[in-house]
């Protein structure tokens, strides 16, 4: 071992990890190459265990660890070792005893898995808050025109090549790389402490502040720091001329879109991901057995029954002409018969939580077909929504309001309703028809506005979408039915927003809907409820709105 005393060995290396993977191997290949090595507390620990000959930092620097270890690098003979400049600085340093670091290895105290725990305390997110790490991280970054900078343990490998090299000097673009990926790293950490204590701040606002609690100015952070690591370059975006990328966020979500497992299927293109994060996000409302299928982000059928094969077909007869180059999405384990069926239709992607092997082997005649598996559903959680505008940023919660539905209903008093559901109109629904209103009320929160959904027996039998006009989408829903040659009479609707004038309820009548779920809400309620009225609809208001732009 060269002596601490030493300040200027050939080739010095400074290891100091929180996550010790792949770090003895690293360390090793290192004193192999001739590097001396430095290293801190349980790094240097780990180290000596495995017979490797360490310099603690204390010798280096001539000052122990203190203040329970929060106090070790920070000293100029470490961050004057990574930050001098050989050809500016090396008189400064020789008259300061200052020796150089070629190669510096630091991961961050484990923060974002710390803050993970249910029972974390504050003090203790807190104490695992990195300082030195990040300082180190950075100004080798800064210096990277000499100096190795390495935070991830799947770069010791091309490191050791890289150092290996008769002239390693010459390896700037690669080094170069390595110090961009510090800095993300360090921007990432502390993007998730100020995340992390901008939630205490608004935790604590909230309880000692009730009324405030959902104020804007706590709800919202006053600097929005997002945190997301690329996964996969796509081959374009919407269209071919538009570059563009997946990337997830961390720690990684299960059972959605954009960490599913790739079982078959071409690459997967940016409208691919997004229809089928619709068609996904649609089918985790609902509780039996279910399917999707989405076009250009709209559902164009949707479906429950007793198993998946007969939710597919009612799925794709609301709609088969649209449902050409969809996407399918499921909440079951997809089956052999229901796989074999899928087969007959072209089809761009198939999801569900999972698939069994007769199911596998039926797609596997499919081959350009797509086939994600998700792992299991879960109830969708608090969520953002983000939306690029020009110049700027829109944040919003995440659209989780569904009415539920009550299983004890008492249809001779008007209590049965669920709460935050309000019969306005004379005549109440049946049961038959309450179901079929939570059903297509689920539906229409992720139809584009303006949304009307007709539905029947669990299954849509018309959509109309994005249209400026209620009344049109009515239309078209009634259209697409006639279209598909489903019955609308005694079916129910669901409009994302108040009716501003009775046409549209007129027009539903005209083709025989019998029951209405809608916000309410309008300067005309009366006049809309009127017309129910004069119907013989019955009409629900909800109080709540689904826009979906």
């Amino acid at each position: 071992m060269t002596s601490s005393t030493n300040l200027n060995p050939s080739k010095r290396a400074l290891l100091s990890v929180s996550d010790k993977t792949g770090i003895v191997e690293f360390a090793r290949s290192l004193a192999t190459l001739g590097f001396e090595l430095v290293s801190t507390g349980g790094t240097a620990h780990t180290l000596r265990a495995a017979g490797l000959q360490v310099v603690d930092v204390a010798e280096l620097t001539g000052f122990p660890e203190m203040m329970d270890g929060r106090i070790k690098t920070l000293h100029p003979k470490i961050h004057g070792a990574l930050l001098g400049r050989l050809e500016h600085d090396q008189a400064v340093m020789r008259e300061h005893g200052i020796g150089i670091i070629d190669v510096l290895a630091v991961n961050l105290y484990p923060f974002a898995q710390t803050i993970l725990r249910p029972d974390v305390s504050l003090d203790e997110a807190i104490e695992n808050i990195d300082i030195g790490g990040p300082a180190m991280l950075r100004a080798a970054a800064k210096n990277h025109a000499r100096i190795w900078v390495v935070c991830d343990a799947s770069d010791y490998a091309s490191t050791i090549v890289g150092l290996s090299e008769p002239n390693p000097s010459a390896l700037l673009q690669v080094r170069r790389s390595l110090a961009a990926k510090a800095y993300a790293h360090t921007a990432d950490y502390d993007g998730r402490v100020a995340a992390y204590l901008g939630h205490v701040v608004e935790r604590d606002a909230a309880a000692t502040h009730p009324a405030q609690a959902l104020a804007p100015s706590l709800a919202l952070p006053p600097v929005l720091t997002l945190q997301f690591q690329r996964a996969a370059v796509l081959r374009y975006g919407e269209n071919p001329h538009q570059a563009a990328a997946l990337y997830l966020s961390h720690p990684r979500e299960t059972g959605c879109v954009a960490t599913a497992q790739f079982c078959q299927g071409k690459s997967l293109s940016y409208n691919n991901l997004a229809d089928a994060d619709a068609a996904l996000e649609c089918v985790r409302l609902l509780d039996a057995p279910s399917c999707v299928i989405v076009k250009h982000a709209n559902p164009c059928g949707a479906a429950s029954a007793d198993s998946l094969l007969e939710a597919y077909q009612a799925a794709l007869a609301a709609d088969p002409v649209s449902a050409f180059g969809g996407i399918v999405a499921f909440n079951r384990e997809v089956d052999g018969e229901t796989a074999k069926a899928l087969c007959k239709l072209f089809l761009e992607v198939v999801i569900a939580p999972g698939y069994s092997e007769t199911a596998l082997q039926a797609l596997a005649a499919k081959p350009n077909v797509r086939v994600l598996a998700t792992g299991a559903l879960q109830k969708a959680s608090a969520w953002r929504d983000y939306k690029r505008i020009q110049g700027g940023l829109l944040v919003q919660d995440g659209d989780l309001s569904a009415v539920p539905l009550s299983r004890d209903l008492d249809l001779q008093a008007s209590a049965y309703l669920p709460s935050g559901l309000k019969c306005v109109s004379a005549r109440a629904p049946s049961e038959e028809e309450l179901a079929d209103l939570h059903f297509a009320w689920k539906i229409a929160m992720q139809v584009k506005s303006n949304a009307i959904v007709y539905a029947k027996a669990a299954r849509t039998i018309g959509i109309g979408a994005g249209q400026m006009s209620r009344v049109v989408s009515a239309k078209i829903a009634a259209w697409k039915a006639e279209e598909a040659g489903l019955e609308v009479l005694g079916s129910v609707m669901a409009s994302d927003a108040f009716f501003p004038f009775r046409d549209g309820i007129d027009a539903a009548a005209l083709v025989g809907i019998r029951a209405v779920i809608q916000p309410g809400g309008s300067m005309r309620d009366q006049e809309v409820i009127d017309a129910a009225n004069q119907h013989g609809m019955a009409m629900l208001f909800t109080g709540i709105r689904h826009f979906k732009h």
